[in-house]
């Protein structure tokens, strides 16, 4: 038997990828939503919609990191005092080349160290992957203290998002983008693809991805085979609107007489996680008017979080974006979401504020950049 599972966001392009499987009548078809615990309401609520209006059932799938952090708490119980009384040292920065970069764009990996080693920075088709500074060494007190303030927080919460970053010690970021693959990608392989690929089923994962989003997805094929179990079964990925432009999964939506997730109405150009690691500046500012709570929970994250890094500081977004590059205990003071918060309100240089931009009282009750607005 060969099985459909279609893997559903709340958003534009995973809906119309779900419209189009229903379009295309297919067969032993799975609907599945994977919970980040870093939805926005509106997109719970919008999933619960789409299962009511096209009459697909979808399944909520969950990541859950218990035994992770149980196994981070013993590691460190054991080995983070002597790691922090030894100190560690600094880590150098390299060059790394950029996935998807056309081969006639190609040069020779760069020799020289940008001038600041520790901000991100580009040369021709190679990123620079910022140094970072070494952990001074701690006395056996200042050991312990870091230990037990990490110990006290090392608690599964079930939000799978804040697990993930207590277990990593850090958040996700834009080249460190562990959030997709272990908050939505695995759960929807464990739960859903494998007992069916272990039972002797094939499997077509069908993703809503589309090739003008980033370099790295233009060089994706419609279709590639994942694997062979021993079962005998395959696992096949499958990508429909690859060609596809965000007009056309907006067009799908209304030929199927169903609303988009209302938050592409409220200046969102991506929904899901609130905010996204790859938030725009008008997006973020466009987030803290509307849903300062989502800002203030973040927030809070930030402080937990940091309480189990051993620099006492783990900030949402990179805090080299705004010109920190010190890594000490101030830099979650300097760089935490706030201060990102206060920087979208400023004009182009993010040196100057923007009255206008900060004007939270004539807020427009729609500001799609979709054009949904009509």
């Amino acid at each position: 038997m060969e099985h459909n599972v279609i893997s559903i966001s709340g958003g534009k392009d995973s809906t119309a990828l779900l419209l189009l499987a229903i379009e295309r009548q297919t067969e032993n078809m799975q609907a599945v939503f994977a919970d980040t615990g870093h939805e926005h309401p509106q997109t719970y609520e919008y999933v619960r919609y789409l299962e009511q209006a096209t009459g697909v059932p979808i399944r909520w799938v969950r990541a859950d990191f218990t035994a992770d952090i149980e196994r981070k708490r013993e590691f460190v119980r054991t080995k983070w005092p002597a790691m922090l009384i030894a100190g560690k040292p600094e880590k150098p920065g390299y060059w790394l080349a950029q996935v998807g970069a056309p081969a006639n764009d190609n040069v020779p990996k760069p020799t020289h160290t940008p001038v600041d080693p520790y901000s991100a920075t580009t040369y021709a088709t190679w990123d620079w992957m910022p140094a970072v500074r070494g952990i001074a060494p701690k006395s056996e007190e200042e050991a312990a203290a870091v230990v037990e303030r990490a110990l006290a927080v090392l608690q599964p919460t079930g939000n799978p998002f804040l697990d993930l970053c207590l277990w990593k010690g850090r958040f996700p970021s834009t080249r460190a983008r562990f959030c997709s693959e272990e908050l939505k990608r695995n759960p929807i392989i464990e739960q859903v693809q494998l007992p069916l690929l272990d039972a002797g089923d094939d499997v077509i994962s069908w993703q809503g991805v589309r090739a003008d989003e980033s370099a790295s997805r233009a060089n994706l094929t419609e279709r590639e085979c994942k694997g062979t179990w021993e079962s005998g079964a395959e696992l096949w990925n499958y990508r429909p609107i690859l060609k596809w432009t965000a007009q056309d999964c907006f067009d799908m939506h209304r030929k199927h007489g169903i609303k988009p997730n209302p938050l592409y109405q409220q200046g969102m150009g991506r929904v899901g996680c609130m905010p996204c690691i790859h938030a725009r500046k008008d997006e973020l500012l466009e987030i803290s008017k509307r849903f300062p709570e989502e800002i203030a929970r973040v927030a809070e994250w930030e402080r937990i979080v940091s309480d189990v890094s051993k620099r006492n500081s783990a900030t949402f977004f990179a805090a080299s974006d705004l010109g920190v590059v010190d890594n000490d205990e101030t830099v979650l003071g300097r760089a935490n979401i706030m201060k990102f918060v206060e920087w979208s309100k400023t004009s182009r240089g993010g040196r100057q504020m923007d009255f206008l931009r900060a004007d939270n009282d004539n807020l427009p009750l729609c500001t799609s950049i979709y054009g949904l607005c009509e």
